[in-house]
């Protein structure tokens, strides 16, 4: 946020001055007592020659004195205090003062005093030295405050009292003194008040993001009236709103209002002196030394030295190292440090085990045939966290019935040096996955397999909210191979299995890939960009251009969900038959096997669901899906799909559950195509 350059005043001034702590309302209230006393008694003698002025305090006076004091983001308190002192003038000597003594049997009790009532003939509101008020608007403010004290009425102490409450709380006042006059007609009350200055400049002191329009809005319907602290306590609760709402360490820490009718506000806001790291061991919670370097979590942060310390920027920076996949437990604990106005923040971790093996299993969409089809069986080892700065090492073989790969993937998250969170990616793999998806149904029930060596680098970052990009070069070495494993380069319909007629095709790709997620639930919207570039560095080398896009857009409709989905893509060039696009399956047309409605250079799938709430994490969810290859399947090397008379577009539609878990939502559908067939779809996670 940019820093606050408000306007800023200069004036000769005085400070209203803090009544002293040790004063207290007992001992005035005592004395006043006894001067009620005195003033009650010698009004029940009025034929005695009067010897006293007849201009004598009425038992009470407030003042107002604006305090500096402490405040917390919650609850500030009101910037002022009110102090009510009962007083009486030092009495004159006893034998002119014309009052007697109270005689014996008479009551000094409070109750006594607070019971008795003096007629009262007129009310008046005059300035502290008498005289009627200037602004007649603020004299008819205090009247208007006014409850008990009326003309022609019997008053107490007490009521006394709270009417001059009352007038200080309608905020245009600093002090109020009653005082009463013993005239022919009877006693006259006078509320002698001292209004507050009238408004005509800020001073803002400490507010280094508070934005000065703000401060502009917030007084500019004040200038040129008379300062109303009720309506500067409103005030100063919305500028420490201001700083609650966005989470900061700040608020209004005092005012002061000078001569000439300056206000003066100091601001304290907490500036980050310092961020630690500290270790916690995971039984004990003591403090333990650490694998991960500091630097590599600090460079996570968000929250700098110097910036005003923010609660909401401080959890978005917690939940920015949990997402590291390092630790078990993350806190921050901001401290006060010893610069006044600063704090220190010291962030909490307990560290997972950083490696380990894991076996598992899984489900191949590529094999639709068999007492086990598409079981897969994995075992890996992990390392999360090598070298102490986040970089991660994964080693994997995955087996199935015909599925088989071998991976050796290293990320490091976060290239040092680099202020765009680039990532960097390098991946060995060498694979064999079923090619039924463009070269199944073989008439003697064979079946053929791609075998895959590649090798490349990916760097990914993100390139603005919501938006991510992927660029990569990756060299792959395939073909197809028989059940034993011999290479291949003609199916049984004599349709090639590689584009250089080779039993391998060899390619250098260049890759680019952005992604858009609409928002944390992967299942809502998202857009997807993918476009690879063969590269013929050699002349055998393969040379073609893939793109390829899909969309998705979650829409909520009262307690159900309406998803639409797109997706489409072509290539051009010179490019291996079992690269074609496939349509139909699990994750494109249900209702067809994988491949099924057919495979070409190009295509089109949409597909449509609604889900409903069933009974706790299970959803229930009808659909419909078409898929056509635009009349793109002859143009494939071989024509696979017109030698196993894929129609080449199609559409399917059912029903289902969604179950969700820690891998994503489990899907069980059973869906209908319009060649009259039906088939259950079992998947993980959600439709690509």
């Amino acid at each position: 946020m940019h820093r606050n350059d408000g306007v800023c005043f200069t004036s000769s001034s005085f400070k209203i001055p803090v009544p002293s702590p040790s004063q207290t309302l007992a001992s005035p209230l005592s004395r006043a007592r006894h001067s009620l006393f005195q003033l009650l008694h010698s009004l029940r003698n009025r034929s005695l020659p009067p010897t006293t002025s007849t201009h004598s305090p009425l038992l009470c006076c407030a003042s107002l004195s604006l305090t500096a004091q402490t405040y917390d983001l919650l609850n500030a308190p009101l910037l002022c205090s009110a102090s009510l002192s009962l007083s009486q003038p030092n009495p004159p000597d006893s034998t002119q003062s014309g009052s007697e003594v109270p005689q014996k049997g008479q009551s000094t009790t409070a109750g006594r005093f607070d019971e008795e009532r003096v007629l009262i003939s007129e009310v008046l509101v005059r300035n502290k030295d008498g005289e009627e008020l200037e602004r007649k608007d603020l004299e008819m403010e205090a009247l208007t405050a006014l409850k008990a004290c009326r003309a022609n009425s019997a008053l107490t102490v007490r009521e006394v009292q709270e009417d001059v409450h009352r007038i200080i709380d309608s905020g245009y006042f600093s002090s109020c003194m009653p005082v009463a006059v013993d005239t022919r007609d009877g006693i006259r009350l006078v509320f002698q008040v001292e209004p507050n200055q009238e408004f005509h400049g800020l001073v803002c002191e400490g507010a280094n993001v508070l934005p000065s329009k703000f401060l502009e809005d917030a007084f500019r319907e004040g200038h040129g009236k008379v300062v109303n602290l009720k309506r500067l306590d409103e005030v100063i609760n919305s500028i420490n709103g201001w700083y609650m709402e966005r989470g900061l360490f700040g608020l209004v820490s005092g005012v002061d209002i000078f001569s000439g009718g300056i206000i003066r506000l100091q601001v304290a806001e907490a500036e980050v002196n310092n961020i630690s790291i500290r270790f916690l061991d995971r039984k004990t919670g003591e403090p333990t030394k650490g694998k991960t370097k500091p630097e590599t979590i600090l460079r996570q942060l968000t929250t700098k030295k110097g910036q005003v310390y923010s609660m909401l920027q401080g959890k978005r920076d917690v939940d920015t190292v949990s997402t590291m996949g390092l630790m078990a437990d993350v806190s921050i604990i901001p401290q006060p440090a010893g610069d006044a106005g600063k704090v220190d923040l010291v962030m909490n971790v307990v560290e997972r085990p950083s490696g380990g093996f894991s076996a598992g299993g899984g489900i191949s969409s590529g094999i639709t045939s068999g007492p086990l089809s598409g079981l897969i069986g994995s075992f890996a080892y992990s390392h999360r966290n090598l070298f102490g700065r986040n970089q991660k090492l994964n080693i994997s073989l995955e087996r199935g019935q015909i599925d088989s790969i071998f991976r050796i993937n290293y990320t490091d998250p976060w290239i040092e040096g680099d202020d765009k969170r680039t990532s960097r990616t390098i991946i060995i793999q060498n694979s064999r996955t079923p090619g039924t998806l463009v070269h199944g149904n073989q008439h003697d029930n064979s079946s053929l397999s791609i075998g895959r060596v590649t090798a490349g680098v990916e760097f990914s970052r993100p390139l603005r909210p919501k938006w991510s990009g992927t660029a990569g070069l990756i060299f792959q070495h395939a073909g197809a191979r028989d059940e034993k494993g011999n290479p291949i380069i003609k199916d049984f319909y004599g349709s090639p299995l590689t584009a250089s007629g080779k039993p391998y095709d060899d390619m250098l790709v260049a890759k680019f890939e952005c992604v858009c997620t609409g928002s944390g639930d992967q299942g809502s919207s998202m857009f997807a960009f993918n476009m690879e570039q063969g590269l013929p560095v050699m002349p055998e080398w393969l040379f073609f251009n893939r793109v390829n896009a899909r969309a998705r857009k979650g829409v909520e409709i009262g307690p159900t969900r309406l998803l639409l989905s797109l997706s489409g893509g072509k290539v051009v060039g010179s490019f291996s038959p079992h690269e074609a696009f496939a349509i139909g399956g699990t994750n494109s047309v249900r209702g067809y096997e994988e491949g099924a409605v057919g495979s070409g250079r190009s295509y089109v799938v949409g597909s449509s669901e609604v889900s409903f709430p069933m009974l706790g994490p299970v959803e229930g969810v009808i659909f419909a899906d078409y898929g056509h290859d635009l009349w793109s399947g002859p143009s494939v090397p071989g024509d696979p799909a017109g030698a196993r008379y894929k129609p080449g577009s199609g559409y399917g539609y059912g029903f289902g559950i969604r179950v969700d878990s820690p891998l994503g939502p489990l899907r069980l559908e059973y869906a209908f195509n319009d060649r009259q067939a039906k088939r259950f779809h079992f998947g993980v996670g959600h439709r690509n």
